[in-house]
Order: C-alpha cells, then structure tokens, then sequence
C-alpha cells in the first residue's frame, strides 16, 4: 500500500501531524508511506523513522526565483518535483492542511482515495473540491493535533496517543553539546530557554520585559538563559542582550529545527511566544511556559500535560488578529515578568521534585 501525508507548512502544524504519522504506520506496518512538505518544515520529517520517502516543495522559493535571473533553475526544479509528485499512484492520499495550495497538489497527485476534511472547517479555501472521501468538520475549538488524529478516525484510524518522534541525530546532539560548551555552559546550573520571536505583531512581549526575566532568572534564580530564533531574530535578541547586564547566550539562526529540538530537550524549561519552537519543545518532552495574547491556547496551545499557559484574556481575546487597532495589544501588555518568572520558577520546582527514576 502507498500512502501520501500532505502536510505542507508551517512549523507547529508539521508537528501537530507527526502523531498522526506515527498512527499511521502503526495501522499500516508495512505500507510504504511518503510525506510533501515545504522547505521550511522539512528537517522535521526527513529521516524521520516512520517515512520511506519526503517529497520537498520550494514553492516560496520557486516564486522569488522565476522572478529574477534564477528562472531557469526555477522551472527545473519545479519540472522534478511534478514528476516525483506523479511517479506513484497512492492508495490513499490524506489532506492534513485543507488549504487550497494543499487540496491542488492532492488533485495533481495520483490517487484512488483523496481524504479530507468536508466543507464548514474554517480557513479550508475550498480544499475539499480536490477530496473524492470528505470527513465531516469538526469544531475549531478542538486542539488542531486532536483535530488531525479525528480525520484518521473517521478511515478507521484509532489512536488518541501523541507520539512524535522528532529525527534527531547523533550529529544534531554533537552540534548542540558544542555550542553550549562554546559558550560555557556545562550542566552545572539549570537550562532555560527563551524564544521571544513570532511572526504575528500582536504575539510579541515588550523586549526590555524579556531582558528583565532573563537578568532575573540568571541572577535570582541561579539557572542558565540561552535565547532561541532563526536567521532573521539575531537583530531582536540582540537588542534583548543589550538592555541586560547578566550573561545570557544567543544560538538566534545557529541551529537547525532538529538541533533546535536536542537543545529543547536538554533544557529544563521554554519560555516563549506563540510559534512552531513551542510546538517543538512540547514534542520532546520539555515543559512549556507560553505567552498567549490573539491566539487560543486551547486551539494551539503547547501540547500535553505539564505546560503553563500565560495569558490575561481581556475581552478582545482571542481576536486572531495580526494587527491590533490599539497602540499596544492589551492582552500581551497585561502579561508581567513576575507572572512569566513565577511560572518558570513553579515548573523547576516540580522538575526538582520529581522522583529520579522519572
């Protein structure tokens, strides 16, 4: 049996469908099963143990490249993909992102059952005209990695259980281990990390309220702060670094998602916005402190037991905006670093209690 896992972007929704992975192979042992997903995401489902196959689209990249003097590779590239895209007829395909840049290339894909979810699922962009097996929607309110492991009940799938299994390598945990012996940091006092970055505007804290956690939790509370974020948050977290006074480490753009997943792991606690690297932590195990403002925690909030969810709720959240109409979004303003520390503080301490065989 070929099986096609349509998951194209972005990070947290690639790792809210790994579970859903994960069933299915457990259901289908010996099929050959085969993921698309953007080049952004991709590190998290190449070499995973569940796969056979990843077939890699560069869309964005394709877009800006046939607009400049790279059109040719453009159009290469774009050539390869469409025949590793229709060089297998699939048994099944499963539409896990129900958008409509998902639902074309499901169409263009060759497959005898085309699943997902039926018309009524909020930011669907008319996927569902793609489908030849369309699962009833179910509520938005339900976390989005419940919503996935429904779709697969609906064909028979049965499981409830979150296992990810992010593919982390034995080079990804060298790399990790050096970057923190590079900046001193040797186990000796706890691991915290910070990812004070997000995409939306209306997710972000104040920076100097992220400097003054951090300074407290190096000074105060005697742990080791590292700050997290990709090529493009160095400027940001620098700007953090400069308004502190306490040591704190920047890995900003030096890591890649499956190493940024092994120093999750070896940390003792993330704080962070609502972004994929919360999803990450979540998905090896690490507890979460989580700033919510525009979102719903209870959509797409860290995963699981053990996560400390931040969040004032005035009556404008959740708005789902990325812009908001006041000159400081309220619901992230509301939140104070002695609320975030506090929390911070209540998770190392259950960490310190538990038993060592845990």
């Amino acid at each position: 049996m070929n099986i096609l896992i349509v998951k194209l972007s972005a990070i947290g929704d690639v790792i809210h469908t790994l579970p859903a992975l994960n069933a299915i192979r457990q259901h289908y042992p010996d099929a050959h099963i085969t993921w698309l997903v953007e080049e952004a995401a991709a590190d998290l489902v190449i070499g995973h143990q569940a796969l056979d196959r990843v077939i890699v689209s560069g869309r964005k990249r394709w877009i800006a490249q046939l607009k400049s003097s790279s059109r040719k590779q453009a159009i290469a590239e774009i050539r390869a993909f469409w025949r590793d895209l229709r060089d297998t007829h699939y048994d099944i395909i499963i539409d896990f992102q129900s958008l409509l840049k998902s639902g074309m290339l499901v169409r263009l894909a060759r497959g005898t059952r085309r699943i997902g979810f039926d018309k009524g699922m909020q930011h669907q962009e008319y996927s569902y005209l793609f489908l030849n097996e369309r699962v009833p929607p179910v509520d938005m309110e339900v976390h989005a990695l419940t919503r996935g492991l429904m779709l697969l009940e609906a064909i028979g799938i049965h499981t409830r259980e979150a296992v990810y299994h992010v593919p982390v390598s034995e080079n990804d945990r060298r790399r990790v281990n050096d970057l923190l012996r590079d900046q001193g940091i040797d186990g000796s006092r706890k691991l915290v990390a910070i990812n004070p970055v997000a995409l939306w505007e209306t997710k972000l804290w104040r920076n100097e309220r992220f400097a003054e956690l951090a300074g407290r939790l190096i000074r105060d509370d005697r742990v080791d702060v590292v700050f997290t974020g990709g090529p493009d948050d160095r400027r940001v977290v620098a700007d953090i670094q400069d308004m502190m006074t306490e040591p704190a480490t920047s890995l900003a753009g030096k890591t890649s998602l499956t190493q940024l997943a092994e120093l999750y792991r070896q940390s003792e606690v993330l704080i962070t916005t609502d972004t994929g690297p919360m999803h990450l932590a979540a998905a090896v195990g690490t507890p979460v402190v989580a700033l919510f403002g525009p979102t719903a925690p209870w959509r797409t909030g860290p995963f699981g037991e053990g996560h400390r969810v931040i969040r004032t709720a005035p009556p404008c959240s959740p708005c789902f905006k990325r812009r908001c109409d006041e000159h400081q979004c309220r619901c992230m303003n509301e939140i104070t670093v002695e609320m975030v520390r506090e929390a911070v503080n209540g998770l190392l301490a259950e960490i310190t209690e538990l038993p060592i065989n845990q």
